[in-house]
């Protein structure tokens, strides 16, 4: 039984979203505002967090960054009556998966819940397979979450992982945007482009200690990971 951190300081929403996700067989901890919820995360583990966005005292960002200097893995899903595309990139820089903006169907959120945890069982039953790559100087820990040059280890999040490894299992291969989207986000629109983008920028940061590593732009059809 998976356990969701579900913040919402909406009673009505909160009542019925509740219920259908536990109806669907989650466990749910729902915290009523973002001081409750920045207690909760001390104490507790989650498989996922949906957090809103505007929230009394402490806001959904505000709790998805205590989030991250602790789970780099968990998967955190915004809910937001926002629609300014600055708002979501900032979100998504905070190391959020996905964005749902209100009002939302109640089907599209059970969906995307299931995707995210369906992946993140897909990589605990992969351990027999190859789950290290040698990448130019580096060494790239899939299962662990490790991208090691020397003794310097760069801890990644679930999504920034896969990522990488989509590009080194496609290395000096051209990938279509909307083919990585698809695989990775699960669907293929403007803000889960806008969140590439954000992690293809971290990638590159990351990888930039080796000048035989390039993540490039193929202009009006997607990146290539070239590697000498």
């Amino acid at each position: 039984m998976a356990n969701l951190l579900y913040v919402e300081d909406d009673e009505s929403l909160s009542f019925v979203t509740k219920d259908n996700l536990e109806l669907q067989g989650f466990k749910v901890k729902h915290c009523v505002d973002g001081k409750e919820a920045m207690e909760t995360i001390k104490n507790h583990q989650f498989d996922l967090c949906i957090l809103d966005v505007m929230l009394p005292d402490v806001d959904g960002f505000s709790i998805a960054h205590e989030i991250r200097k602790f789970d780099k893995q968990v998967p955190i899903l915004f809910l937001t009556a926002r629609s300014l595309k600055e708002d979501k990139i900032h979100g998504l820089r905070l190391g959020a998966d996905d964005y749902i903006t209100k009002p939302f169907s109640i089907e599209e959120l059970i969906l995307k819940v299931q995707i995210f945890l369906k992946r993140r069982n897909i990589v605990g039953s992969t351990d027999e397979q190859l789950t290290e790559f040698d990448l130019g100087q580096y060494t790239f820990d899939y299962k662990n979450l490790e991208l090691k040059l020397g003794e310097a280890i760069k801890k990644l999040t679930q999504k920034e992982a896969d990522l990488l490894r989509f590009f080194v299992r496609n290395k000096n291969e051209v990938l279509k945007r909307s083919d990585i989207l698809e695989t990775l986000w699960g669907e293929d629109d403007y803000f889960m482009g806008r969140s590439l983008d954000v992690f293809i920028s971290r990638l590159r940061k990351y990888l930039k200690q080796d000048e035989s590593l390039k993540i490039e732009n193929i202009h009006g059809v997607g990146f290539r990971l070239k590697t000498a």
